[in-house]
């Protein structure tokens, strides 16, 4: 007992300085993950019991939270499932072909002439990583960017049919109490309630491992892949309003399990000279051949070139879900264990090369992207073409509270000259059916100052709720050459400062007041006769 307890408290060790290292040197801890992995297995250290089961509760809850968040009309368009597989279709023939190519003219036992490990192999190759993705986006507040909705859709879609492929591969034909499963769709209310009744505290998080093991557990006794299963469970508890917030609360755990996965690959073995050589040759070709593939087919699909390439380099890279569809297929014997770790070590080679090109993605932009845009359509996708203020000169950017009441101040007294500016399409399509003058748009996003007609337009007010948020605002605005007032509603004096020292002409605390206006607002209703003595 003992010596599983002090091994544990050892790759946890490991795990956290190869992580810290990775970040510091910019790219995802996942890399030091897989890292201190390689290191404990050069030590003869192999996966314990404690690993393989935090690698199976990570990936439980890592397919449960993807659920969660799935939403079947944000996949329904055309441009993102079909650039999707035909993305895969084209990667999956070409890299499948080339190993099969290489089989027949290299001598070995690790190159095989096996069609069907060779199409496994690129179908592994075929996926982009999810957390990478999300993290650069949410790095630089551009979850809501089109580009960024475009990758994440595109993300989401292969994760789906990963999941598809792990559920249908080894599963066997599941017993005919998988029926009763269907009751599981009625069953969603009193689900519903019991995550009512389990308030915003540690019930909610208690409650949302408690829905994945169960789907999980469910679904295998039946004899079909309890992944799939967490999946479901995810998707029938994503409708939910509190959805959003159960993910929240299951994220740090999930991320946390989910080092069992990687330190797991990683202790199956360093590859040889031989393994590392092709790790290498299918980060360095298959990884560009990737990202030019996602832009020509997001340029087809009418994207404009600056949308398609930010696009592009979020999802260059491959994905820790390959990794999982590569256990998978060990698993079933479809090929050899130290594939899968030449795939890890391509993973971490990756994220490297896909580090650097997203922290200089401006700078690329800049310089060949006279050249991008020589790929682009003439005509566009709704969202992406040019935005026509029309004549208004004064703009709020976001429609939440302090927003919705800063563009209503405002139109009362200059009517059509204000407008505002959302990025969900929900919040603005109610403000146009009050007959406000809202239009879609996510300010964060790079080039929608290039799309919106800055000319006419005298000051901005930012009103998005993070402070980065407005100072990423802030910084396109003055980027494209915009001379008015920017102003923002900051959440905390501290930010103020901070603010105005980034080029924000004016920041407000829009918390200073709100005691004296309560105070006000009291004695006014209640004590309006009360005079100061």
């Amino acid at each position: 007992m003992w010596e599983v307890l002090e091994l544990s408290s050892a790759w946890i060790v490991l795990a956290f300085f190869c992580g810290l290292i990775s970040r510091m040197l910019g790219l995802p801890p996942l890399t030091g993950f897989l890292m201190a992995g390689f290191i404990l297995n050069f030590e003869g250290i192999h996966a314990s019991p404690v690993i393989d089961q935090f690698a199976e509760l990570g990936v439980t809850l890592l397919l449960f939270t993807l659920g969660l968040k799935l939403r079947l009309k944000d996949l329904s368009k055309s441009y993102v499932w079909g650039n999707t597989l035909v993305h895969m279709v084209v990667v999956i023939g070409v890299v499948a072909s080339f190993l099969m190519l290489a089989g027949l003219l290299i001598e070995g036992d690790l190159i095989s002439q096996e069609w069907r490990t060779c199409l496994v192999l690129a179908f592994a190759l075929s996926f982009s990583s999810t957390v990478f993705a999300v993290k650069v986006f949410q790095d630089r507040s551009e979850t809501g960017s089109l580009h960024g909705r475009m990758a994440i859709g595109v993300l989401i879609v292969q994760d789906i049919v990963a999941v598809a492929f792990m559920t249908f591969v080894g599963a066997g034909a599941p017993s005919w109490w998988a029926l009763l499963l269907f009751l599981l769709i009625p069953a969603r209310h009193l689900l519903y309630k019991a995550l009512d009744w389990g308030g915003h505290g540690e019930l909610l998080t208690l409650f949302g491992f408690a829905m994945a093991f169960f789907g999980a557990e469910v679904f295998g006794l039946v004899g079909m892949k309890g992944d799939f299963g967490a999946l479901l469970l995810g998707v029938l508890m994503g409708r939910h309003p509190k959805a959003s917030e159960l993910a929240k609360s299951l994220l740090r755990f999930k991320d946390v399990m989910l080092v069992g996965f990687f330190l797991q690959i990683g202790m199956m073995g360093f590859p040889d000279f031989h393994g590392l050589l092709i790790a290498v040759v299918i980060a360095l070709i298959l990884v560009p051949l990737k990202t030019v593939l996602f832009y020509r087919l997001f340029t087809w699909s009418k994207l404009r070139s600056t949308t398609a390439y930010y696009a592009s380099l979020s999802l260059a890279n491959f994905s820790e879900f390959g990794l999982i569809v590569g256990s998978v297929a060990v698993s079933v014997g479809w090929f050899e264990q130290e594939w899968l770790v030449i795939l890890a070590l391509a993973l971490a080679l990756s994220f490297v090369f896909s580090s650097w090109a997203n922290a200089k993605a401006l700078l690329g932009f800049e310089r060949f992207g006279e050249r991008l845009k020589r790929w682009q359509t003439k005509e566009r996708l709704p969202g992406d073409g040019f935005l026509d203020p029309g004549n208004a000169y004064l703009v709020v950017i976001g429609m939440g509270r302090v927003g919705t009441r800063t563009y209503e101040t405002l139109s009362e007294r200059y009517g059509r000259e204000v407008i505002a500016v959302d990025a969900d399409p929900d919040v603005v399509s109610e403000h146009r059916e009050q007959g406000q003058n809202v239009i879609n748009g996510d300010a964060t996003d790079r080039d929608f100052w290039e799309r919106f007609r800055l000319k006419q337009i005298r000051a901005v007010m930012l009103t998005l709720p993070r402070k980065a948020e407005n100072q990423n605002v802030a910084k396109h605005l003055r980027r494209w050459g915009f001379k008015g007032i920017i102003s923002v509603a900051a959440r905390y004096e501290g930010h103020v400062a901070e603010l105005e020292n980034s080029g924000v002409d004016f920041a407000y605390n829009y918390y200073a007041d709100a005691g004296e206006a309560f105070a006000l607002a009291v004695c006014g209703k209640y004590f309006p006769d009360k005079e100061k003595e």
